[in-house]
């Protein structure tokens, strides 16, 4: 899915230097607290917890049917198999996995849903926006393809200067609770890791392009990781 903001269409002046350790590169959350990419392995709860109801944002997240699920898609942390650098998100589209090293040979491992034939992605870009309760702007051609989103065709105001249309943010928005906008070369790719309500698409390659975590996991994913984040989709 492919939320486009005012954001989407001006250039990034300043992108990470190739040699910048990211251990040095933190930004700040929504409460002006620093994000920065732990080494620290997180000590999980279990699955009922983990993926139980959450209040966020003025939202009640409904709770995913764990069980329903194959065990290899839910949040754990595991032996590190992408051979990157800490602090790199590695999207491995063989087995609907992406990967946060968190550097002593461990890696923390989320389930995804992909991209469906003809609208896969693949390459290096790093997390050039983070946004909480996203807007959905679907893009037109996907608008042209099912007319039933017509109604969230993006339009710009200039006078005022602002886009209006959109999907508003909520538990049915297919960005779900957060997303990580990736960037290449400073400027927008269009396509997100983002949370999703679908939870029966993890696992599987049903998107429009975009990376699609359940929204549990991308509450935590989000929290761990800064602007500047490198990322890997292979």
């Amino acid at each position: 899915m492919k939320d486009i903001s005012r954001r989407s269409f001006l250039t990034v002046t300043a992108t990470l230097s190739a040699g910048l350790a990211l251990s040095a590169c933190t930004t700040v959350d929504e409460d002006g607290e620093p994000v920065t990419v732990s080494s620290r392995v997180p000590d999980f709860p279990d699955y009922a917890s983990m993926y139980a109801s959450v209040q966020d944002g003025g939202f009640t997240i409904p709770a995913v049917p764990y069980t329903k699920i194959p065990e290899r898609f839910l949040r754990q942390v595991v032996k590190d198999p992408t051979g990157e650098s800490r602090g790199t998100i590695v999207v491995d589209t063989r087995s609907h996995h992406l990967f946060l090293v968190i550097g002593g040979g461990r890696a923390i491992r989320y389930g995804v849903g992909l991209g469906r034939a003809g609208f896969e992605w693949s390459g290096r870009a790093e997390v050039g926006a983070r946004r909480v309760w996203p807007k959905w702007f679907p893009p037109d051609e996907m608008i042209d393809r099912d007319p039933k989103l017509e109604k969230y065709r993006m339009s710009y105001d200039k006078k005022n200067d602002v886009y209006n249309g959109g999907m508003e943010p909520g538990v049915r928005n297919p960005l779900g609770a957060r997303a990580l906008y990736l960037y290449e070369g400073g400027k927008d790719t269009l396509y997100r890791l983002h949370g999703s309500p679908e939870w029966n698409s993890i696992g599987k390659s049903v998107s429009s392009g975009c990376v699609r975590l359940m929204n549990q996991d991308i509450i935590d994913l989000y929290a761990r990781v800064p602007e500047g984040t490198p990322v890997l989709v292979r």
